[in-house]
């Protein structure tokens, strides 16, 4: 179903990477505990080289020697995994406003609150302007400002579905025809955007949901796919799901907190055509006041994520960060972790988005995969929490984010 654009999107991720590790240093890491991937034994007083952005050797200690004019990071009673994919943030706040020309400084800093403090060396930016967040990604490959790699997914919206929470100045995408979307997404793609995501339900306040047309749906769907790309959405209720399953999109980019389940049919299908999810369980704390509401919203989302993954569903971790100003990833963690195991919310953010956008040299901590790692203060398999507790995150090499 989603042909070449697993190729596409290996080919940009690597060629950001290739960018920054023009300039790259050499680092050890030593001394800590070593998850090489979501299912690996733990590796005692580790150590891994990393050379020109890449990892050039891993091993225990007393196997592995450290060139001599290495950068070591002594890592002892810490935890080592790869680095994190959030496969859900946006770039949307003031402070990325003219990213091109703005202060690097400025914009690491916030990186940093945002983003990189959290572990995260790749996301996936699912809705921004991109005359701020194109030259914003140059910037980081070409080193000025320290970010993870950034994919870019360009918006399509349903004719009259300007969501409530969107100010209505905004000028957005709506698009009323199929031809109408399959300029939208030929137009995004052209302009540099790495895939699509479409709001096939549009949440309009105290007034209905506005749905996209499956029809519609799908012909941005053709053309991403067409061109490699993938395609994201964002469903408000069950009509909205059905236009995904219906449209063959790749990644729900949200549960539907208005539903209390997918139905077994749902299930079925998004098995068979191998949709993704991104739960983003967390957001759905921040969108009411009164807690009851937001106890039955977690609840129905919670037992979306439990569906989804027994049915074998590819899980990928997102927070809608951007959007909301929950930075701490702390929460997200442990709602997702009520259904989830420790080894499994791993696997969310490193081998699972690795292997379904076909990111060969990610996802695992190995001798010739990309130098992007973690350092956790603490094991996260013995406690989800320790996920948020980030050391130092490293990206193509470099140290993005080093807790002081």
């Amino acid at each position: 179903m989603i042909g070449t654009w697993l190729r596409v999107t290996l080919f940009l991720i690597g060629s950001a990477v290739a960018a920054v590790t023009a300039q790259a240093e050499t680092i050890v890491l030593r001394g800590g505990t070593l998850y090489a991937s979501a299912d690996a034994e733990a590796l005692p007083d580790a150590v891994i080289v990393m050379t020109d952005g890449i990892i050039s050797a891993v091993g225990k200690s007393g196997d592995i020697q450290a060139p001599p004019d290495a950068r070591v990071i002594d890592c002892s009673g810490k935890t080592i995994v790869a680095g994190f994919w959030n496969s859900h943030v946006h770039f949307t706040q003031n402070v990325w406003r003219n990213s091109g020309a703005a202060p690097a400084a400025a914009l690491t800093q916030h990186m940093q609150e945002m983003l990189t403090r959290w572990g995260f060396t790749t996301v996936w930016d699912l809705g921004s302007d991109p005359s701020d967040t194109l030259p914003l990604r140059k910037r980081i490959a070409a080193g000025e400002v320290a970010g993870p790699n950034i994919l870019f997914a360009g918006n399509i919206f349903p004719k009259g579905g300007h969501p409530a929470y969107i100010p209505r100045e905004v000028q957005l995408p709506e698009v009323a025809t199929p031809e109408e979307a399959t300029k939208w997404a030929r137009d995004w793609l052209a302009m540099g955007e790495d895939g699509i995501k479409l709001f096939t339900g549009a949440f309009m306040g105290d007034k209905p949901v506005v749905n996209m047309d499956p029809a519609i749906a799908k012909a941005a769907v053709d053309v991403a796919h067409a061109q490699g790309r993938p395609v994201f959405a964002h469903p408000q209720n069950k009509v909205g799901v059905e236009t995904v399953i219906q449209a063959g999109v790749d990644v729900l980019a949200r549960t539907t907190p208005g539903e209390p389940s997918y139905t077994g049919d749902q299930l079925a299908r998004f098995k068979a055509q191998g949709t993704a999810l991104v739960p983003t369980l967390s957001l759905f704390t921040t969108v009411v006041l009164d807690p009851n509401v937001t106890n039955r919203l977690v609840a129905s989302t919670v037992n979306q994520l439990k569906q989804f993954s027994e049915n074998g569903g590819t899980v990928l971790f997102g927070t809608d960060v951007g959007f909301t100003t929950l930075y701490d990833t702390t929460q997200e963690f442990q709602l997702m972790h009520r259904v989830l195991s420790e080894r499994q919310v791993l696997a969310s953010m490193t081998t699972n988005p690795a292997g379904f956008f076909k990111a060969a040299r990610k996802g695992r901590v190995e001798q010739g995969f990309d130098a992007d790692l973690v350092v956790l203060d603490g094991d996260p398999l013995g406690d989800v929490g320790n996920f948020a507790k980030v050391s130092a995150t490293i990206r193509a090499g470099h140290v993005i984010y080093q807790k002081p």
